[in-house]
């Protein structure tokens, strides 16, 4: 965060000692106050509509079908790996994928198990384990680790793999992954979450771990949005850019931060990185930063790990939070709207039947 110009040069009245005393001040206050309002260099590249095409950003226009290395989940064996193997844990992934027939109710396997270093699993390089759990939400493990040479990854059928942000204004459903046979998981149009959102575990596992992983925190205290903007005269009501418009400020989003006081937070790896869509919920850089899109940034250029899109029908929810009172700020010479009052919010599972 930038802070703002102050009158340096001193007057012939005034002592150098003075001077210097009053930088340091203003350096101590600005060092506080960006860490109070977390803008840190990955939320400022945010804020300023980065088009850069960064190298290590994974770029991706097929189907996804990812997991997590050194992982190895458990549960009910639907398809023993002895008897299943394939080259890679690709089609390990899309064999687990073929298990959910897209209707409604949970997938027949939602859980898939692969051994794909030839050294390490010895006689069981390529077993693909296709599992069932007893809960998605709370996927057994076995073991993780360096020394594990499994890779693991959960696929959540429709109604299943829905969190909760509850605010003062309404919950956002988020579901972790809404499959869909054949199609690219962002390519349609997002829905939207209660804010719930659909979390996308076959995309961005690591991701999508990490929102599990709250699901056991019982308050999150510091979960909460603290940055608002609305769509402006910049985009419509369907989050189309209107031609001949600015692309901000204002930027159309909320931002928050997703990480509970009192834990440790490991950085995110950066995962699948589409177009921002409106209801798209993406990282700022490794996390715990996040946003959620009012409207279609393709100008950001796929510079973000989206986890999640946020059901169509709890948008209304996200945008009155961007129509809060706000005051003016500058972050890296960028005019951005702080919200005056911080909206937390709690992360809960959502019950199939409420989805």
């Amino acid at each position: 965060m930038g802070r703002k110009p102050i009158d340096s040069e001193p007057t012939r009245w005034a002592p150098l000692a003075l001077l210097l005393m009053g930088l340091l001040s203003c350096t101590v206050v600005y060092m506080f106050a960006s860490t109070v309002l977390r803008t840190t260099n990955e939320s400022l590249e945010m804020v300023g509509g980065h088009g850069g095409d960064d190298e290590g950003l994974e770029r991706e226009s097929g189907e996804c079908c990812r997991g997590m290395e050194n992982l190895e989940l458990w549960g009910a064996a639907v398809k023993w790996g002895s008897e299943f193997k394939f080259n890679s844990s690709e089609e390990c992934c899309r064999a687990c994928k073929a298990m959910c027939t897209g209707n409604d109710g949970p997938c027949l396997s939602d859980t898939w198990v692969f051994c794909g270093n030839r050294d390490a699993c010895g006689s069981q390089f390529g077993e693909c384990w296709l599992k069932k759990q007893k809960d998605t939400l709370a996927p057994e493990r076995q073991d993780a680790g360096n020394k594990v040479s499994w890779t693991s990854g959960l696929i959540f059928g429709k109604g299943e793999g829905i969190v909760g942000l509850e605010t003062e204004y309404g919950t956002l459903h988020i579901k972790v992954n809404t499959h869909v046979p054949g199609r690219f998981a962002y390519a349609y149009n997002p829905a939207p979450f209660n804010i719930s959102h659909n979390l996308f575990p076959d995309c961005a596992p690591y991701s999508v771990a990490f929102i599990l992983e709250l699901l056991n925190v019982r308050h999150c205290a510091g979960c909460q949005f603290y940055r608002a903007e609305g769509r402006g005269q910049i985009w419509d009501s369907q989050g189309n850019h209107l031609k001949d418009a600015s692309f901000g400020p204002p930027f159309a989003l909320i931002q928050g931060t997703l990480e509970a006081q009192g834990t440790t937070f490991q950085k995110i790896p950066i995962e699948v990185c589409p177009d921002i869509r409106r209801g798209s919920v993406a990282w700022i850089g490794s996390g715990p930063e996040f946003f959620i899109s009012l409207a279609n940034h393709k100008e950001w250029q796929k510079s973000y790990t989206v986890f999640g899109s946020v059901l169509p029908e709890d948008m209304e929810i996200a945008e009155k939070i961007a129509h809060l009172p706000t005051t003016p700020d500058v972050w890296n010479n960028i005019n951005v709207s702080v919200l005056e009052k911080p909206v937390p919010f709690r992360i809960r599972r959502i019950k199939k039947d409420t989805a």
